[in-house]
């Protein structure tokens, strides 16, 4: 058998309906929704935040979390920063999770400072490697020079 092997004609099933999906195609099965899951879309739907479907105006800035909120806010635990949201469209305040300018930077220093580490550490390890071969170089000549 061929690289292909007895899996190829899966693959290209697989494959068609991955592509059905993409293009909008639904299976009969999924067209067919019972009451039961328009519910569960509803619940769904009312359970999204605000601000993933509606216009919405930053009301608070960017802030950190303080002990209490990290506890109580389950937006706080991603990032331990949130904003507070307003909606425009429902008049609901939320909170969103965000990444602060400072804890950015304070990441890229951190990164920059490791880097910066690691590569002193590696140039050492390459002079200390340099001078132990030119002594092996200077070795090998000095005997080839007492054997004449």
């Amino acid at each position: 058998m061929g690289p292909r092997g007895p899996a190829w004609p899966c693959c290209c099933a697989l494959y068609a309906a991955l592509g059905a999906l993409a293009c909008g195609l639904r299976p009969a099965a999924a067209a067919a929704m019972g009451p039961s899951d328009e519910r569960r879309l509803a619940r769904l739907v009312a359970a999204t935040p605000c601000w993933r479907v509606e216009d919405f105006v930053v009301a608070q800035e960017c802030t950190q979390c303080t002990s209490f909120q990290e506890k109580t806010i389950a937006e706080c635990r991603p990032t331990g920063f949130i904003e507070k949201i307003s909606c425009a469209t429902s008049k609901r305040d939320e909170f969103k999770s965000c990444r602060s300018a400072v804890m950015e930077a304070r990441i890229f220093w951190k990164f920059v400072g490791t880097m910066m580490c690691v590569a002193v550490v590696f140039a050492v390890l390459v002079v200390c490697r340099q001078r132990v071969l030119d002594r092996k170089a200077l070795e090998k000549v000095r005997k080839q020079i007492e054997s004449i």
